[in-house]
């Protein structure tokens, strides 16, 4: 039997499925949001008390439904973010019935300054440049091994996004090299055990990621299960050198649709300046 015809017949069912489990109602006590005040040393005063909301592995169309996605855009905007930060796996194995929601949620997402992305292994394994279409689209700012420079009158932010580790497009010489002398910065790399390599530079204060999911599993005297490339930092708040390295739950799941003792998560990091 043609492959092709086995595979467009197992993503027209899934899609089925997806639809199907889209009518399912959205439960917010679900999903946990979780508060991250953080001290960034050079912060400039005028960003103390920054809204910085993070969102990562939507992995839309398997557990998270468009109805899901739906909600989860409510209660990010619920935060009053001033910038979002979406590290990685918008998608997992199906893009067709799929991108439409994953357009309808990204447009409605509300910040003061910016909306924020770099890519995961999923998005890249599917079709990047889809994914990345409809994220320009809905207004997001990809950071593909680049920087964004935020401002507050003469303040400046610097939030650099690496490019996913898993399928070797890091670039870590190229976000040093667009990275400003002055100002403190924050890197979004999907993969957390990234943060050994982005602490060495000394030049960022905080790495978010996800990848993980926190385990999805986290067993008694045991901690979360771990994976590859989530050996070190599976689960939350690491102090890694100077620098800072959290790790998201995430919000979706992925092959498996389980968690336990391991709520989805939606963070809110506040940055405050040392002095102010």
């Amino acid at each position: 039997m043609d492959k092709h015809y086995v595979r467009g017949k197992m993503q027209s069912a899934q899609t089925g499925l997806m639809r199907r489990l889209g009518r399912q109602r959205f439960d917010p006590d679900q999903f946990e949001i979780v508060t991250l005040p953080l001290t960034i040393p050079g912060l400039d005063p005028a960003f103390s008390g920054y809204r910085l909301v993070q969102v990562s592995d939507i992995h839309l169309g398997n557990w998270i439904t468009a109805e899901r996605w739906q909600g989860i855009v409510e209660l990010v905007n619920a935060q009053k973010p001033d910038a979002i930060a979406l590290t990685g796996d918008f998608v997992s194995y199906v893009l067709d019935g799929v991108l439409d929601d994953l357009a309808s949620g990204l447009s409605r997402l509300q910040a003061r300054d910016a909306i924020l992305a770099v890519m995961g292994n999923h998005d890249h394994w599917m079709d990047v440049g889809r994914v990345r279409q409809v994220l320009a689209a809905s207004g997001v700012v990809e950071l593909p091994n680049s920087v964004c420079t935020l401002r507050r009158g003469t303040a400046v932010l610097h939030i650099a996004g690496v490019d996913c580790i898993t399928v070797k497009a890091d670039d870590l010489s190229a976000v040093l090299s667009a990275l400003p002398a002055d100002g403190p910065a924050i890197l979004l790399a999907h993969e957390p055990d990234f943060a050994d390599a982005s602490a060495a530079t000394g030049r960022f204060a905080l790495q978010l990621s996800g990848h993980s999911h926190g385990g999805q599993v986290v067993l008694p005297r045991v901690g979360p299960l771990r994976g590859p490339l989530f050996k070190r930092y599976p689960n939350g708040r690491y102090q890694v050198g100077q620098m800072v390295q959290y790790t998201n739950r995430g919000v979706g799941t992925n092959a498996i649709r389980l968690r336990y003792r391991c709520k989805p998560e939606i963070t809110v990091i506040t940055l405050f300046a040392a002095d102010g």
